[in-house]
């Protein structure tokens, strides 16, 4: 089984910044590409942003493209999402998740899931 925890979340003004980490047990982490999704309140939860296994790889939905960044340490079995110009839009809790091997951009996909962070922008 997969743990997931996540952490990092808070208020911030519109144009700062925040890191959000997951930390992960109970697999091999090199082997698990991880994903960022989102689900603000009345909203499906959608896709942020992956990275592969190997963290050569990574993926953004369009609307963080340029502003967030993804990366893990492998060593740490960590994984962060880096989210800078932050906007009221991007008000939400975010979650990690975990799946084998390949990155996907669909949610049910991932069998394993965090708690949740909750990240609010205010304007």
């Amino acid at each position: 089984q997969v743990q997931l925890v996540e952490s990092g979340g808070g208020l911030v003004q519109a144009g700062g910044s925040l890191r959000l980490s997951c930390a992960a047990s109970g697999r091999t982490f090199s082997n698990t590409a991880m994903g960022w999704f989102r689900q603000a309140p009345g909203k499906e939860r959608e896709f942020v942003a992956a990275i592969s296994g190997s963290g050569k790889s990574t993926a953004y939905t369009d609307s963080v493209a340029g502003r967030f960044t993804i990366s893990r340490d492998n060593a740490k079995n960590t994984v962060y999402l880096q989210m800078n110009t932050l906007k009221p839009e991007d008000t939400a809790v975010y979650y990690c998740a975990a799946r084998a091997f390949v990155v996907s951009l669909n949610k049910y996909e991932y069998p394993h899931w965090g708690q949740g962070t909750q990240v609010t922008v205010s304007s």
